[in-house]
C-alpha cells in the first residue's frame, strides 16, 4: 500500500489524528511504545488523556520482563495509517520481529525478580541445550506412555516404585544369602526340608494377613508399616546374631538344632511372598485402568532393577564386608520401604483416605462390612471362574518355565561335564564303582558361570522389555490382545525347543520365557484385577499369588522327576506337557480377555457385596444371556410402572385441550366421535356380558 490514500479524510478531527502519527515518534519516548494502536486520543474538547493509562501499562509490562521487550527501530515518516498498520503486520509476522524460538525462550523464562531458577541464570547455549533435552525427553514420554501418563501422573508412579524398588532389592539381597546362611548353620540337606516347613510358616503369615484385612478402620497402607516393621526387627536381629561366636557363623560345625538358619529361611521366604502380594493388591486398587496400563511396566522395571542391584550388592562385597553386614543392608531396605510408602501417602493420598475425606466433607457414609474370616479369599476363588482365570494367567505358566528350565540345566550339566571331564585322582571320582560320581571342579566352575550369565541376561532383558516396551504394548494392542501373546510365545519356544533340543536353544528360550514372564505377563494379570472388589485385591490374590505358584513349581517338578532318567525323555515328554499347558492357557487368555472387556464395559464388579450369584451370569456359567434377559425384562417393567420416569407410561388426566393442542371446535368433533366410540363399545360390552351370562 505505497501509493496515496484514494478514500483521505478531510476532517478536521482526521488531521489532527494524522498529525498525532506524525508525532509518534516523540510520544514514543514518553509512551515507550511505536505502534500506531497506541497514538495519542486527545479531542478538541478538554479532557483526560487515555495515553497515559496506556504508557503506564507498557511500563508495568516493560518492569515485569526485566525490560526485554525490544522497542521498535523503524521511523513512521510520512506515512499515512494505513500504510502504517500494513508496516506493523510486517514486523509482528517476523519482519522485524522477534523469532519463534526467540519468543517462546521468553514464554519459557521465569518473571525477573520473583525468585527465576537456576535454568534462566544459564548460559544460552546451556539453556538452548537444556530446553532440546526437555522437549525430547517429553517426545520419547509421549511415544512410550502416551496421554495416560502424563507427567505429573509419573512422578506419582515413580513415588510408588520407590517403594516396590526397595522391596524387591531387599528381598534378593536376602535371597543370595538364605541358602549360603542355611547351608552353614544347618548343612546342605538342610535346604529341602526348609523349603517344606517354609510352606506351612507361609501358611500361617497368609493367615495372619487376611485377618488384619478384616479389622474395621484399618487402612490398607499401613499393613506396609506393620509388616515393614516386623521384617526389620527380624533380619536385623539374625544379622547381629550371625556374628555370634556359638549360634552364629562363626561357628563351622552345622548342626539341624541350629534354629537361627531355620528362622532365616522361612523368614526370608515369608517376607517375598506376602510383601510382593500386598504390594500389587494396593496398586491395583488405587490405579485406575487407563493409568495402570501406562505406568504398570515402568513399576515392573523398577522392579528388575531392584532385583539386579540385590545380588551385585552381594556378590561384590559379601567378602569384603561379611555376611551380617549385608544381611543388615538387606534389612535396611524394609524400613527405606515404610518411608517411601509414607511419603507416597503424605503427598498422593490412597483411595480410601479419599473416601474417608470424602464421607467426612458430608458425603455417603463409608459402609462397614462384615468380618468374612481368613478363608474367604478361598470362597471366592471357587465361587467366581473369573478369579480361576486369574490363578490359571498367573500361575499355570510355570510349569512350562519349570520344565524348561530342569531341561537347560540337565544340559548344561551334560555339556560342562564332557568339556571338563571327571578324572580318577579326582574327588569326584569314585573308587568302588572306577566312574565318575559327578562333576569336576573345573567343570562345576564353567557351570556356575553359565548360570550367572543366564541371570544377567534374563534380568537386563527384562528391564529393558518393561521399561520401554510394556506400556506401549499394553496401549497399541489393547489388553485383550496382549493376553494372547505370552502363552502364544510359550508354545513356540516350547516347539522350537523340541525341535532344537541343543543347550544354547534352551538358553534362549528359557531367557525369553522368564523376561517375558516379568516384563508382559506379570502386567496384564495385575490388570485383570481392576473389575474386582477389594476382599478379591487383597484376599483371593494373596492365596493365588503365594501357594498358587508353589502349587505350580510342584506340578512341574512332578514332571521332572517323572522323565529325568535322560535329557531325551525329559525334552520329548516335557514338552507335550509343556505345550497341553500352553493351549490350554490360550484359550484362557481368550476368555478372560472377552471377560474383561465385558464388565469394563457393565461396571460389573467381581465379588462385590452386591452380587448374589457368581461372575459368569445370574445362574450360570453360561454367558449370562438367560439372567440378564431376565434383569433387563424386570427393570423395564419397574420403570414403566413408576410415573416419575421417562420410560413410564400412565394416563395423564390433567392436560386440557389447550395443552394437548386442541381447539374448541376440534374438541367438539372428538367428543362426539368419542360418543359414537363410547356407544358402539358399550353395546358390544354388553353383548359380552350377556353370551357370558348364557354360558
Amino acid at each position: 500500500m505505497s501509493g496515496r490514500d484514494p478514500f483521505p479524510m478531510q476532517s478536521e478531527e482526521a488531521k489532527r489524528l494524522a498529525a498525532s502519527v506524525h508525532d509518534d515518534d516523540d510520544d514514543a519516548a514518553a509512551a515507550g511504545s511505536s505502534d500506531w494502536n497506541r497514538m495519542g486520543t486527545t479531542t478538541a474538547a478538554s479532557g483526560p488523556s487515555s495515553g497515559r493509562g496506556v504508557d503506564d501499562g507498557s511500563g508495568a509490562a516493560d518492569a515485569l520482563t526485566g525490560g526485554s521487550k525490544k522497542k521498535s527501530k523503524r521511523k513512521v515518516g510520512g506515512a499515512d495509517i494505513y500504510e502504517q498498520a500494513e508496516l506493523d503486520e510486517q514486523d509482528e509476522g517476523g519482519g522485524g520481529g522477534r523469532t519463534y524460538d526467540e519468543e517462546e525462550e521468553f514464554f519459557e523464562e521465569p518473571l525477573r525478580g520473583r525468585g527465576g531458577s537456576a535454568l534462566s541464570e544459564l548460559p544460552r547455549p546451556v539453556r538452548i541445550v537444556a530446553r532440546a533435552s526437555t522437549r525430547v525427553a517429553k517426545k520419547v514420554h509421549a511415544r512410550m506412555y502416551g496421554d495416560s501418563l502424563p507427567p505429573a501422573e509419573a512422578l506419582r508412579t515413580i513415588c510408588l516404585a520407590s517403594t516396590l524398588f526397595f522391596l524387591i532389592g531387599g528381598y534378593w539381597t536376602l535371597r543370595s544369602l538364605k541358602d549360603p546362611v542355611l547351608t552353614a548353620l544347618c548343612g546342605v540337606s538342610a535346604i529341602p526340608k526348609a523349603k517344606m516347613l517354609s510352606v506351612f510358616i507361609v501358611l500361617g503369615v497368609v493367615s495372619i494377613y487376611n485377618r488384619l484385612l478384616d479389622v474395621p478402620n484399618l487402612q490398607k497402607h499401613r499393613l506396609f508399616y506393620m509388616f515393614g516393621s516386623f521384617y526389620f526387627a527380624l533380619f536385623a536381629s539374625i544379622s547381629v546374631m550371625l556374628t555370634h561366636s556359638t549360634i552364629g557363623l562363626p561357628n563351622q560345625v552345622p548342626n539341624y538344632s541350629r534354629v537361627l538358619g531355620w528362622v532365616s529361611y522361612c523368614g526370608i521366604e515369608s517376607f517375598g511372598s506376602v510383601m510382593v502380594a500386598l504390594f500389587w493388591s494396593f496398586a491395583n486398587s488405587n490405579f485406575n485402568l487407563e493409568t495402570a496400563k501406562a505406568s504398570y511396566g515402568l513399576l515392573v522395571a523398577t522392579a528388575q532393577l531392584g532385583s539386579i542391584l540385590g545380588p551385585t550388592l552381594v556378590s561384590k562385597n559379601a567378602a569384603r564386608w561379611g555376611v551380617p553386614a549385608c544381611y543388615f543392608m538387606g534389612a535396611s531396605c524394609m524400613l527405606l520401604l515404610q518411608g517411601t510408602m509414607y511419603m507416597y501417602v503424605c503427598l498422593y493420598g490412597t483411595e480410601e483416605t479419599k473416601q474417608k475425606e470424602a464421607a467426612g466433607e458430608g458425603g455417603a457414609p463409608l459402609k462397614k462390612k462384615a468380618k468374612a474370616g481368613v478363608l474367604e479369599g478361598l470362597r471366592l476363588f471357587a465361587k467366581h471362574n473369573y478369579i480361576k482365570g486369574i490363578f490359571a494367567i498367573s500361575c499355570l505358566f510355570m510349569v512350562e518355565i519349570t520344565i524348561v528350565d530342569y531341561t537347560m540345566k540337565v544340559l548344561a550339566r551334560d555339556h560342562f561335564a564332557g568339556l571338563e571331564p571327571c578324572e580318577r585322582g579326582m574327588s569326584c571320582w569314585d573308587p568302588v564303582t572306577d566312574s565318575p560320581m559327578g562333576m569336576s571342579q573345573d567343570a562345576t566352575a564353567e557351570f556356575t558361570s553359565f548360570m550367572g550369565l543366564f541371570g544377567q541376561s534374563t534380568n537386563l532383558l527384562s528391564f529393558v522389555l518393561s521399561l520401554f516396551g510394556t506400556s506401549a504394548v499394553i496401549r497399541k494392542l489393547g489388553l485383550r490382545t496382549t493376553l494372547l501373546l505370552f502363552p502364544t510365545l510359550c508354545l513356540a519356544v516350547i516347539i522350537m525347543v523340541r525341535l532344537h533340543p541343543t543347550l544354547y536353544t534352551v538358553f534362549f528360550a528359557m531367557m525369553i520365557l522368564k523376561a517375558n514372564s516379568y516384563a508382559l505377563n506379570n502386567p496384564t494379570k495385575e490388570l485383570l484385577y481392576q473389575p474386582t472388589s477389594s476382599a478379591v485385591k487383597y484376599k483371593a490374590k494373596s492365596w493365588i499369588d503365594i501357594f498358587g505358584a508353589r502349587g505350580s513349581k510342584a506340578m512341574g517338578s512332578v514332571v521332572t522327576n517323572a522323565f529325568s532318567d535322560s535329557a531325551h525323555n525329559l525334552i520329548m515328554n516335557g514338552s507335550l506337557v509343556g505345550m497341553a499347558v500352553a493351549s490350554f492357557l490360550i484359550w484362557n487368555a481368550r476368555y478372560m480377555g472377552r471377560k474383561f472387556d465385558e464388565y469394563m464395559e457393565s461396571g460389573h464388579v467381581v465379588g462385590g457385596e452386591d452380587e448374589e450369584e457368581d461372575d459368569d451370569g445370574q445362574g450360570g456359567d453360561g454367558d449370562g444371556t438367560d439372567g440378564k434377559a431376565k434383569i433387563g425384562v424386570e427393570m423395564a417393567a419397574a420403570q414403566n410402572e413408576g410415573s416419575d420416569t421417562s420410560c413410564g407410561i400412565y394416563d395423564d388426566d390433567e392436560l386440557g385441550r389447550e395443552e394437548e393442542g386442541q381447539s374448541d371446535r376440534d374438541g367438539d368433533d372428538e367428543d362426539a366421535d368419542e360418543e359414537d366410540d363410547g356407544g358402539e363399545a358399550s353395546a358390544a360390552n354388553t353383548s359380552g356380558i350377556a353370551r357370558l351370562e348364557q354360558v
